[in-house]
């Protein structure tokens, strides 16, 4: 069993990303002026400085753009290895989620592949983390 997760401290730019997968969905800002989605939350738009901004709910399926293989146990009980992947989000271009990649041996695992948002709970928070889609 792993140890728990570090866990973020919720507020009104990040509480949507972090309990929306007690409903299954992904939750990003979206900028209603510019139409971007952006991450990390922020409260005004990154790209147009628009307060206009809210959570929305993306597919939740992207794309391993890198990735590396982490060997060292950096916490008591830390099961090793496990793959930290930046994923491209599908339908939110420019948006990148440094995750895990679960449910699969690390060496099946590459760039390019196709991977879906699949969610870790730990109190109220639900970590999206994202397996490979077959």
């Amino acid at each position: 069993m792993n140890p728990p997760r570090p866990i973020p401290r919720l507020d009104a730019e990040n509480r949507a990303f972090w309990t929306g997968g007690a409903e299954g969905e992904l939750r990003l800002m979206h900028c209603e002026d510019c139409k971007s989605f952006f991450h990390p939350p922020r409260l005004v738009c990154r790209n147009c400085l628009s307060e206009k901004v809210a959570p929305k709910a993306v597919e939740g399926t992207g794309v391993v753009d890198t990735f590396t293989v982490n060997y060292q146990a950096w916490m008591p009980n830390l099961e090793v290895p496990f793959v930290i992947a930046r994923v491209a989000i599908d339908g939110a271009p420019g948006v990148f989620l440094t995750t895990n990649i679960v449910n699969c041996p690390v060496d099946d695992v590459d760039v390019d592949d196709r991977v879906r948002v699949t969610f870790e709970q730990q109190g109220d928070i639900y970590y999206p983390l994202f397996e490979k889609i077959s």
